[in-house]
């Protein structure tokens, strides 16, 4: 039996060519020129696959896919737009598209996504995991995790106005590529994009950097200003970015629209006294969280494909990556999220001598890098060295979750390491050993205890 498309479009002259194409490569197609039947055909369960226009007339399909997913979550959806931007790639992926393809497009290729859409053979789908790979490597960000497509909504919805917005997330999760995409699609895209980097500056070096005449504010009139790191701003800087933000006259307020980025919670940090109150409701206008990789690791097949690619690209050996090696990956907690896992595959496809990397080499260079961590004294190394502990717990648990008691097991692998390398240093002398710990000496002897260490001699 032939496969059935839902082919939506207004455009009545492209509806004709498409449902004769489509014909002819043997689909059935039913048309239309409105989301309101398309959608109302989805939910009765019509079609194996959707093509459609993004806009048609007043309606948006995207309003209408998060309904059809539910009501057909396996159902592949191929949008099409004349609105070639990056934005609209970004809200098929968060709505959950499986493709998405500009107009005008080339018909042969057009065929060729819907063919991929439809089989679902191995060979099939390892050619449209390489297609894809091929596409979304161009994009700034990269996965279709629902923590992403939460990013890619609210990317979509503020990249046409002025809102200054908050970017908060851990070190390596793409904070500047997230403030990038929003200067390239919104109104001052032919303006400017200038960035300053915070961290470890000083008031003084910051005040010239930032608001001097010839500063990154004055550099980046009528454009955008990207600050990163904001949560290390001293409080003096603080000060005078507050006051100008809050300038009654205009013409004293700078021409720039203003993204900063930081690591840590900015909300906490006011709460706590440590970051200015009126500052953080004014960078807080519309904010951002950029999930760690941890918390999205559905995405790291997808993202390790567009690396390698983005390796080949840059002179790097061709290489492919199998099923294992991505499941191997999606057992490390990557504390260095997706900058960690980049450099990753580009040592990968830079040392591997096979054209296909297998699960032992990514095994081989997750070692690797834990060695590396080590003899660098790596400041992160306990943090990252936990994380992945706790990562396998969860791994270990499958489809559930891990048994009660996670935190007792963990925090009692800390401890004992803790406790055994103090007393060895104290020669067994838990008075010292306390003392050195920072805990009463009868919390240590129940420590002791419940822990079941040795401990040298008594005191």
């Amino acid at each position: 039996m032939s496969a059935r498309i839902l082919l939506a479009d207004d455009d009545s002259s492209l509806r004709f060519v498409l449902s004769q194409a489509l014909g002819k490569e043997g689909y059935a197609v039913r048309a239309t020129g409105n989301v309101a039947t398309l959608a109302k055909w989805v939910k009765e369960g019509e079609g194996d696959l959707v093509l459609s226009d993004v806009y048609m007339g007043d309606d948006c399909v995207f309003d209408a896919l998060p309904g059809m997913r539910t009501a057909r979550p396996n159902l592949p959806v191929i949008v099409m737009s004349a609105q070639s931007t990056v934005t609209t790639a970004l809200s098929a992926a968060g709505a959950g598209a499986f493709d998405y393809v500009p107009k005008p497009f080339d018909l042969d290729e057009l065929m060729a996504v819907v063919r991929r859409a439809l089989d679902g053979g191995p060979d099939a789908k390892t050619r449209a995991q390489a297609s894809k790979a091929e596409k979304e490597e161009r994009l700034p960000l990269i996965g279709r995790s629902q923590a992403m497509q939460d990013v890619y909504r609210v990317m979509a919805r503020v990249a046409g106005t002025d809102l200054t917005v908050l970017i908060e997330g851990e070190s390596g999760t793409g904070k500047e590529r997230v403030a990038r995409a929003i200067h390239d699609h919104s109104r001052r895209a032919s303006g400017p994009y200038i960035t300053l980097s915070l961290a470890g500056a000083g008031a003084g070096q910051i005040d010239r950097d930032l608001f001097a005449s010839d500063g990154k504010f004055a550099q980046a009139h009528g454009g955008t200003l990207f600050l990163e790191d904001v949560d290390e701003l001293p409080a003096d800087a603080q000060t005078r970015l507050a006051g100008l933000l809050h300038a009654e006259d205009p013409n004293e307020r700078p021409n720039a629209r203003l993204i900063v980025a930081a690591q840590r919670n900015l909300a906490a940090l006011a709460r706590q006294g440590s970051f200015r109150q009126d500052l953080f409701y004014r960078l807080n206008v519309v904010s951002i969280r950029l999930p760690p990789l941890r918390e999205r690791l559905e995405d790291v097949g997808d993202l390790a494909r567009a690396f390698l690619v983005r390796a080949r690209r840059e002179g790097l050996p061709e290489k492919s990556i199998d099923s294992a090696a991505i499941d191997r990956l999606k057992g490390h907690a990557f504390p260095g999220n997706v900058r960690e896992l980049e450099n990753l595959l580009r040592r990968a496809a830079a040392l591997s001598p096979a054209s296909v990397i297998t699960a032992r080499e990514i095994a081989n260079e997750l070692g690797a890098a834990a060695n590396e961590e080590l003899a660098e004294g790596a400041c992160d190394g306990i943090e990252a060295a936990l994380s992945q502990r706790v990562a396998q717990e969860f791994a270990a648990a499958g489809a559930g979750l891990p048994a009660a008691g996670l935190y007792d097991r963990m925090l009692a692998e800390l401890e004992r390491p803790l406790i055994t390398q103090t007393l060895a240093a104290t020669r067994g002398n838990q008075i010292k050993a306390a003392a050195v710990l920072g805990i009463n000496r009868n919390t240590l002897r129940k420590k002791i205890q419940t822990l079941g260490i040795r401990t040298g001699r008594g005191d």
